[in-house]
């Protein structure tokens, strides 16, 4: 087996601030990476800024990251990294903000490189990142994985290098001001790396121990996903250490057939990630090994399928896939490798159609 996890990873109240000298240390000039928003509104921007003026560093701030962030925006951000003369870089945010992150530490390494640097093999080397987590879905803080929008090819896609973080602050505090929506929408992303890990063929023993703790946690925020009682301060624990955790999973497995799918609906219908991969969870599990998909309803805390497919619609509702969207993604699916790969069972046509 093998495990390989170098992100020192801190998860606690007022992390930013309680590791102010490490965050500091990690170069002499901060890239600050975020979206227009969220990081100002809960907080985690301001907490940066002073954790880095305390300690008497300088920075920038580029706060212009959109959801599902594009290959060009990696690009303006890396030439402004440069033009500054920064030397780490922080994402602050969602998957969005650290995904982009990870981009323009590789791309501000290499600077005589284009934008199809991202999608070639070559070198991983990149600028020092540390990861700033608001949500509790992609784990990004703790995964080498950057997923950009390739708009020449209308899709989403991991680029082809690995940037793991050199430090990640998980402050729970961060999800308080967070919508119910993407408190349901990145604990579902969450779910599904943790399924797609534990059903794939690159699991081990290391990687399912790490799925099975993030869905013991997750399981005990169904209610609150659900709209049944507020989210106290244990559940925003839980669904923080979930997210990194499950990071930590698919960091070694990666992911399979239900986050390729979802890049489909995600660029052409503008479906939430975490929805887009919600919606194909129930028919990958069912189509898995019969007792692997019982250890992953026992850690759920569901009896059978039937009970998991009933909260999975009541938490999603339903949505309408144009056909043509639909013999796309089966199309190009069938020819993706590295997910197919992934996937532990024979797939063909007919099960990829089943999907929908």
């Amino acid at each position: 087996m093998y495990f390989y996890m170098p992100t020192k990873v801190f998860c606690e109240k007022n992390c930013v601030m309680n590791h102010k000298e490490e965050l500091c240390g990690l170069g002499s000039k901060a890239f600050i990476i975020t979206g227009r928003h969220s990081s100002k509104k809960n907080g985690s921007l301001q907490d940066v800024r002073t954790a880095l003026e305390e300690m008497g560093v300088p920075y920038l701030v580029f706060d212009e990251i959109e959801e599902n962030p594009s290959v060009e925006t990696v690009m303006k951000a890396r030439q402004t990294g440069l033009d500054a003369g920064a030397d780490f870089v922080i994402g602050i945010g969602g998957g969005s903000p650290l995904d982009a992150a990870k981009a323009i530490a590789l791309m501000m390494k290499h600077p005589g490189e284009n934008g199809e640097f991202l999608y070639r093999k070559g070198s991983d080397e990149a600028y020092p990142v540390a990861a700033v987590p608001t949500t509790c879905g992609t784990g990004s803080e703790a995964t080498p994985w950057a997923i950009l929008t390739r708009h020449e090819l209308r899709i989403k896609g991991s680029i082809s290098h690995k940037i793991f973080p050199a430090l990640a602050l998980s402050d729970p505090g961060y999800l308080r001001s967070a919508p119910s929506s993407v408190l349901v929408s990145t604990s579902i992303d969450a779910m599904g790396h943790c399924i797609e890990s534990y059903i794939n063929t690159n699991a081990t023993d290391y990687t399912r121990m790490l799925c099975e703790k993030s869905l013991s946690l997750w399981s005990k925020g169904k209610e609150v996903l659900l709209g049944k009682r507020e989210a106290e301060e244990e559940d925003l624990q839980n669904m923080m250490n979930a997210s990194t955790l499950a990071g930590m999973a698919i960091s070694h497995t990666g992911t399979s057939l239900p986050h390729g799918l979802s890049y489909y609906l995600t660029y052409e219908e503008g479906v939430p990630h975490g929805r887009a991969v919600g919606i194909f969870q129930v028919p990958y599990m069912a189509a898995a090994d019969e007792a692997v998909r019982g250890q992953v309803l026992d850690k759920m805390d569901f009896q059978d399928m039937d009970e998991f497919k009933h909260f999975m619609d009541e938490l999603l509702g339903r949505i309408e896939i144009p056909a043509h969207i639909q013999e796309r993604a089966v199309r190009e699916m069938l020819q993706n490798h590295a997910k197919l790969v992934n996937c532990p069972y024979p797939v063909d046509e007919v099960v990829l159609k089943n999907f929908f």
